[in-house]
């Protein structure tokens, strides 16, 4: 799992490859929580187009980070997922409190 934070003027984008599991949303976690709170950036779009496997914890890593950055006054996005990762998204239902694109 790789994670790859650029921040300018604000607007932050969170570049992930790799996989989404039990075993490493921990340490995602923890690095986005990390930086929410120290950067305060009013916009975090994760880029998910690197990502090859996701599960459930996905899904829970994404909703955190929503809440956090609302908590914090800004919003998430999510960007290029790949396709049956867009459907588990989808039937997820996340994509009424998260913006896909």
């Amino acid at each position: 799992m790789k994670l790859d934070i650029k921040n300018e003027n604000g607007s932050a984008v969170a570049k992930l490859s790799g996989e989404i599991d039990h075993h490493n949303a921990k340490e995602l976690r923890a690095e986005l929580d990390r930086f929410i709170v120290t950067a305060q950036p009013k916009e975090l779009t994760m880029d998910l187009g690197g990502i090859t496997f996701m599960d459930s914890s996905g899904i829970g890593l994404i909703m955190g980070r929503c809440r956090l950055m609302k908590e914090c006054g800004g919003r998430l996005e999510v960007r290029d997922p790949q396709p049956y990762i867009r459907r588990v998204l989808k039937l997820s239902g996340i994509e009424r409190i998260v913006k896909i694109r």
